[in-house]
Formats: structure tokens, sequence, C-alpha cells
């Protein structure tokens, strides 16, 4: 017979660079699935400075750097998980670790995540569930995004859920009761990397954004992205963003404040066409550190008119809403239940993903 309840923690290393979200997180299954649910702790590790940096590069490393950073990644991560457990006095059935993102492009079938979960599972002692994306790739799917099935089954109660992290993503039940889900747009990759110019992490609030003026040349070059104007399934990498996205920064032209004015209309527009284009109201959850941008949000709300109720998740669920649901992707993988749907990620079956490292 199954077991009922998990504690579980799970790790998410965003594509923002903002640090490593631990999350212990209770799971117990009150009838068939119907799951409740909570973050029992949590917390943000930054990165050291030269894990960071080297993350920032990691694309253009080579195959000896990249493993190295890897194994350096992993080594540290586990250490952070190993405080995190001793500190808070964790019982914990295993730990579900998504890595870190270097590289994700499907249409060439790769995808990469470091932080070598073998180090995670030798330095914490506890089993590791690792590699949630790579079994989808094979499959012919995007191997993104993976959050709707916990969308579905813990967060039922809102018809769409928004998360704005490095990158803006949605999920929700179509006409048909299907879950979708996709990429939208550049979020916080973008809207930090103006902030960087300022010598912030990011724009608290979206203040500076808000005194900036909207650039209508930088705004319908980012509009005219190529990816925004795809159908779903699809899934949006670094790799695209950086010479479609990114490049298109220049402090000697603009004024870094209405760069940021201008990142802040681009995202709210692609947003408010999505919801459009997919109902006509209802419920939105948005977690992510964007959701903590006022601006942002106060932005989305005007251009869709007030035709759907906005909610803002509360401090833990904001946060750490992906670490929980990997670390629910974990329970579905012991459940030996699919964790991965492919009406979200175009591959030709569902998947029970991740790999296992140690007893459960």
């Amino acid at each position: 017979m199954q077991k009922l309840t998990y504690n579980v923690i799970g790790l998410m290393s965003g594509t923002s660079l903002d640090g490593l979200d631990i999350a212990f997180c209770k799971f117990k299954m009150l009838s068939n699935q119907n799951w409740k649910w909570k973050i029992i702790a949590c917390e943000t590790k930054k990165y050291p400075e030269h894990i960071k940096t080297a993350l920032s590069k990691a694309t253009n490393l080579s195959g000896l750097d990249l493993h190295k950073l890897d194994v350096d990644l992993g080594m540290w991560m586990g250490e952070a998980v190993k405080e995190f457990i001793t500190q808070n006095s964790l019982k914990v059935d295993f730990i579900a670790s998504h890595g870190h993102t270097i590289f994700h492009n499907p249409k060439n079938q790769l995808t990469l995540q470091i932080g070598n979960p073998n180090f995670i599972h030798a330095i914490t002692d506890y089993p590791v569930i690792s590699d949630f994306r790579s079994l989808d790739i094979a499959k012919g799917g995007q191997g993104a995004p993976l959050v709707p099935i916990g969308d579905a089954l813990l967060f039922n109660e809102y018809e769409f859920c928004i998360n704005l992290g490095g990158i803006a993503n949605i999920s929700y039940e179509n006409d048909d009761g299907i879950r979708i889900a996709y990429d939208i747009c550049a979020c916080n990759i973008l809207l930090n990397k103006l902030a960087n110019l300022k010598n912030l992490e990011y724009d608290d609030k979206g203040n500076l954004a808000k005194s900036g003026s909207i650039i209508a040349s930088l705004l319908e070059k980012w509009n005219d992205f190529s990816f925004l104007k795809l159908d779903y399934p699809k899934s949006l990498g670094i790799e695209q963003i950086e010479p479609e996205i990114l490049s298109k920064i220049d402090k000697k032209i603009f004024k870094i404040e209405d760069m940021m004015a201008t990142a802040i209309d681009h995202i709210a527009t692609q947003i408010s066409v999505t919801l459009s284009s997919a109902k006509n109201d209802g419920k939105v959850l948005f977690t992510g550190g964007g959701a903590l941008n006022d601006f942002l949000i106060e932005k989305i709300q005007s251009k869709l008119g007030g035709k759907y109720e906005l909610v803002v998740g509360n401090e833990k669920t904001l946060n750490y809403k992906e670490a929980l649901i990997f670390a629910f992707l974990g329970v579905l993988n012991v459940r030996n239940e699919w964790n991965t749907l492919s009406s979200v990620t175009g591959a030709h079956s569902n998947s029970i993903s991740g790999q296992k490292l140690g007893d459960i």
C-alpha cells in the first residue's frame, strides 16, 4: 500500500540567478488526486559570487569547465540543503532537485540542468530525484513547462496560473478540459538585467520603471520577437532571449529607466494578449519574483481592463511555488504516476520523469 503523506525538499534554481530556492513541503493525499499541501520551511540561499559569475557565463564555457561548474554547484547545493535540514531539524523522505538550466533547445533535443545530484545525495545522505526534463525531450516534447501538473492538482481553484520568473509562463485548462501551458516571454531575465545596470539586483516594486517613459522603437523590436507569434506547445530559453531581447539593451542610446518602462509594457502586453486569447475572464494566480513588481501587476491589470480577478500569491507561495511543485513532481514519480503532461509539452505520451539516487 502506498504512503499517503510525504515530507519532501524541493530545490529550484531559476534563470534570473536570484539564488537557490529550498522548500520543505508536506503533501497528504485526501482522496484520488485530491491533495493537501503546506510549505513548512523555506529559504533562498544566495549563490557565492564565483558560482553566480560562472553561471552567468555558463553557455560559453568549455566542456571541462562546465563539468567542473556542475560539480561545484552540486557540492554547494548539497551543503546548503544539509545546513537547511539541520537548522530546521527536519525529517525528510527525499529531495527533488530541478537543477540550474544552462541550455534548453528542444528543437535539437537538447536540455541541460546542472547541480550534480550525486553530490547532493552524497553530502546530505538523502535520496535525490533530478533530471525532470530529459525524458520528455526524448519523447519529442518541449521538456517544458513542467509545473502545470502541480497547477492542476494543487492550485485548481484558479482558472490561470502565471509564474513571473526569469521567463513568464502560463498554465490553464482549455474549454475541452485539457491542461495547456507554455512560456510567454522573458520576464525577470530582462527586468533584472536592466536593474543590474543601476547596480541593483532588481527594481523594487517597479518604481524605477514607473519613472521612465516607453521607447516606441525598442518596444516594437521586442514585440516583434518571432517566438511570440508561435502557437503552443512552445518553450523559451536564454539562447533565444539573448540575441532577440537582451542584445537590444543599449544604455548609450537609451535611459535605463526608459528601457525599464518599455520592458514592463512589453511583458504586460504579452501577458494580456495571452490571457485574452485563452478565455474572456477568470481568476489568475501570479507567483514568482515578478509578482512583487507592483508596477508590472498594475500595467497588466490596466491592459486587461478589469475583466480578470488578479491574485498575487502569499509570500511563501509567491516565492517558492516552483520549488513546491518540483517536490510534488518527485512525489508523483515515487508513486509511479504521470508527472509530465504531453498535452502541455507536445511529447507523444505522458511521462514519469526524474532519475532517482538512493532508496525511497
